[in-house]
């Protein structure tokens, strides 16, 4: 066979695979919007539906989200496994567990029980901010049970989206460590291993490294990690406001999830730790929820997150711009883009 024919043929496994991806989202979205819908208006009854335009921007906003991972899949940032990495059927054997959580979620949240904790976790340890059911999850951060059905629920609740937003953060990163043979990368609030595991397969040179105030979700990452990489991944479970490395040990810092979750001070000290532990001119990845300084097109929307939710420091974040923040804490803001209902936004560390 030519080499003209193997190209062609290879072109067109790849257009299959991408309109693969494409409709295999789609079908996701729409068969998880109705159930979301559902289970949304179960949590806040009251809460408005959203507006017309609203719906349209997040369409739109959808689509480019899916082309932009082909894009980059395209410009080699990371194997086009990862296109199909979505774990339908371990989601779906998760279900039957998360299922039974959900009178329990319902009763707290319209009880109001943001401390319903296990005395077993020791919750007093953690930070009094730490000391909450986020999301109206049973146990919040502190259970084996929470971490086992976390993904399957933000999947859930992103309709199928998570993942994908996620990878928006590993171009950044592949083109900040491009000139380092083995760089060493940290994922702050590293949860259940789900970045860590994409980026691994992105930077398979890499030295990886994770860090989670909770115990459980380290647990649970380090199990995870162990299957899908061949690497190893050091992960701990601290602060991320107190870290246990050197100053200027990391050449990158990713976080992803994490800042929404922070009260204004502690996302100040969080991000000054971040500037701490990188080197001289090191980068700072941050994959979070939208804000209102670039997407006030939705804001509907944003403010429906948190109504329905239990997210006691979302709506501050919607107006705490993470590229003033950074540069407040001594970075130089390089740039910040929306995806979805997420953004990425990339920092140096000022010399």
């Amino acid at each position: 066979m030519s080499s003209a024919t193997t190209q062609s043929a290879r072109s067109l496994t790849d257009a299959a695979e991408e309109a693969l991806h494409v409709w295999r989202h789609r079908g996701l979205a729409v068969s998880m919007g109705l159930g979301y819908a559902i289970w949304r208006r179960l949590l806040q009854p009251s809460t408005p539906t959203l507006e017309r335009k609203t719906v349209e921007t997040l369409a739109k906003r959808f689509e480019r989200l899916l082309q932009q991972d082909l894009a980059n899949a395209r410009a080699g940032y990371y194997p086009r496994s990862l296109l199909h990495q979505f774990p339908l059927f371990d989601y779906l054997a998760r279900m039957p567990e998360a299922l039974l959580e959900l009178p329990r979620v319902l009763l707290r949240s319209y009880r109001g029980r943001y401390d319903d904790l296990p005395a077993e976790a020791k919750p007093e340890t953690y930070p009094r901010y730490y000391r909450r059911t986020f999301h109206w999850q049973s146990d919040g951060w502190l259970s084996d049970r929470s971490a086992r059905i976390y993904d399957a629920s933000v999947e859930f609740l992103f309709g199928g989206t998570a993942d994908v937003m996620r990878r928006m953060a590993i171009p950044p990163l592949v083109d900040a460590v491009a000139a380092t043979q083995q760089p060493r990368i940290l994922d702050v609030a590293c949860g259940t291993g789900r970045f860590l595991s994409q980026l691994g397969r992105a930077l398979p040179h890499a030295r990886l490294y994770g860090l989670d105030m909770s115990p459980f979700y380290v647990r649970h990452a380090r199990r995870s990690l162990e299957r899908e990489l061949e690497g190893d991944v050091a992960l701990v479970a601290e602060d991320a406001a107190r870290m246990p490395w050197a100053d200027g040990f990391f050449d990158a810092v990713a976080s992803v999830y994490l800042f929404h979750e922070l009260p204004p001070r502690v996302r100040r000290e969080v991000a000054g730790e971040i500037r701490r532990v990188l080197k001289p001119r090191g980068t700072v990845v941050i994959c979070d929820s939208a804000q209102l300084s670039d997407s006030a097109e939705i804001a509907d929307a944003l403010y429906a997150f948190p109504a329905g939710y239990h997210e006691p420091y979302y709506k501050g974040y919607l107006r705490d711009d993470l590229s003033a923040l950074l540069r407040e804490c001594g970075f130089e803001a390089v740039s910040a883009v929306p995806f979805l209902v997420s953004k990425v936004v990339v920092a140096r560390k000022a010399a």
